[in-house]
């Protein structure tokens, strides 16, 4: 076998080698970023038009009492920031069904607060250390609310933001093996470069001529 020949099947080894690992890596991440990348287009229309589709806050508004057997804790801690004892957090979890333990409040002399944000919603609670009388206020904006929130990571905890962290990693490893593939395509595909290279300049000149 000639030099020439030996050259030739070894640059087409190579290339079926890549070919397949690059292949294997992209259904992989594209696998694993599936569901998410759906989420994220999704809610990426509805955070675009928030104004226009945005569901109406239902409010809940209570006020109850705490047990006289649990008021003491009240006198625990000092002014300053610190988690409810256990026992009042296990109380308030029940009775409010909010769950309370963990999550760090305000004393005060006459009052303890705690801010209770999540994913579409806003809450929080006060409580009076002399009386034990508790206000409670939750505000519910709707599951696209909710969406949205994930979209954007707010109040939505670590694990959550773990989550969008290999999620994107993953975006990262499937747009950057697409574009190894592309690249040993596209004597094949006459149109690759230009449909890359209008995706780069369409988003540079919207930005450029009409965002100020």
């Amino acid at each position: 076998m000639t030099a020439p020949a030996e050259r030739s099947i070894a640059h087409a080894q190579r290339r079926g080698f890549w070919l397949r690992t690059l292949h294997q890596w992209h259904w992989i991440s594209s696998a694993a970023c599936l569901v998410g990348m759906l989420l994220f287009a999704v809610t990426g229309i509805t955070l675009n038009h928030a104004g226009s589709i945005e569901g109406s806050p239902t409010v809940d508004n209570r006020q109850v009492a705490l047990p006289s057997t649990l008021l003491p804790l009240l006198a625990t801690q000092e002014d300053g920031k610190a988690a409810l004892p256990a026992g009042l957090a296990a109380w308030l979890g029940d009775e409010l069904d909010m769950p309370v333990a963990g999550r760090e409040a305000e004393w005060s002399a006459d009052e303890v607060y705690l801010s209770l944000p999540g994913p579409g919603r806003d809450a929080w609670l006060a409580i009076d250390k002399a009386s034990g009388e508790i206000e409670y206020e939750r505000t519910d904006r709707g599951w696209i609310s909710y969406l949205n929130d994930l979209h954007k990571g707010r109040n939505a905890g670590p694990a959550w933001g773990w989550f969008i962290d290999v999620f994107a990693i993953a975006c990262i490893v499937f747009t950057v093996t697409g574009l190894f593939l592309l690249q040993m395509h596209a004597r094949q595909r006459p149109g690759t470069w230009p449909w890359v290279g209008l995706g780069l300049v369409v988003p540079v000149l919207l930005a450029l001529l009409f965002i100020h």
